[in-house]
């Protein structure tokens, strides 16, 4: 499978995996110390969803723009408030199509104290990130191998913070290199919480996934799986999951709120199927 951001931004699993990363961001900062965020594969930064790669799958408008029109339940729309906030404001300042990826999201909602470290390996969406977030100094862009990165950044000076590890699924066995990495993660940041994307296309793929992560048996690893259509097919993408290792201990309930409201929005069926559990409890 080919996850490009370009040709996905603002559908459905980035809607989900955002909340996610915002509602992180959100615990961290109630701290008044630094953190720092790692982006292992950090794409363009910001995405115009009126452009030719987005239109050609078209998948925002039954993902970002159906929740931004939509009357949400109080309670998920107060936890979903600072990441549609920051979308609208992007959108306020830069143009009505424009779509925050995760670095352009992770500074939005994140403090002067704070770092940040994108790595993103393909020359022109790291241009392309240089000259939309490049100008901040929080944030460091580097030319790297994202799965390179969880080996040679961490621990962060900081000591806190997050590492997001989303890769486009280019190549052979990067669900292998999801486990691989979170184990490394865990060896030289213990302390630090850890998110995991993946796509729900391949069942026996997802399956191994969450077995080869519960055999690693790292105290506190959260799986949050949120399904798009019930019907699943190789060539489809049918659902979208995040493994976070050590979550913020609100998190659990605060993503099933957040997806309880959002699964019958994101669902092809109107019935989105959502679960949220622990892989590895205390």
């Amino acid at each position: 499978m080919n996850y490009r951001h370009a040709f996905h931004a603002g559908n459905g699993a980035d809607v989900m995996k955002h909340a996610a990363l915002a509602r992180v961001l959100a615990h961290l900062a109630r701290k008044d110390t630094p953190f720092r965020v790692i982006d292992t594969h950090a794409g363009a930064g910001i995405y115009d969803l009126g452009g030719t790669n987005a239109q050609k799958t078209g998948e925002a408008e039954a993902g970002i723009e159906r929740v931004l029109a939509a009357d949400l339940p109080a309670p998920a729309a107060a936890l979903l408030a600072p990441y549609l906030d920051a979308v609208r404001a992007l959108r306020t300042s830069g143009g009505s199509r424009l779509y925050p990826g995760s670095p352009a999201l992770a500074l939005a909602l994140s403090r002067p104290q704070d770092r940040f470290l994108f790595c993103e390996l393909h020359k022109e969406e790291k241009t392309k990130l240089e000259k939309r977030i490049g100008a901040d100094a929080r944030a460091k862009v580097l030319l790297q191998d994202g799965w390179l990165a969880v080996k040679a950044h961490l621990p962060p000076r900081e000591r806190r913070g997050l590492l997001l590890i989303d890769p486009p699924f280019e190549e052979q066995g990067e669900f292998t290199r999801l486990t691989e990495a979170l184990s490394h993660a865990h060896d030289r940041f213990a302390q630090g919480i850890v998110m995991l994307w993946y796509p729900i296309k391949d069942l026996r793929s997802v399956d191994a996934l969450r077995r080869e992560v519960a055999r690693l048996r790292l105290p506190k690893t959260l799986c949050v799986e949120l399904d798009f259509a019930e019907v699943r097919s190789l060539n489809t993408l049918s659902g979208s999951g995040l493994i976070i290792l050590n979550p913020p201990f609100t998190l659990q309930e605060e993503m099933r709120t957040i997806l309880s409201a959002l699964a019958p929005l994101l669902s092809r069926d109107g019935k989105g199927r959502a679960r949220v559990s622990w892989l590895v409890g205390e």
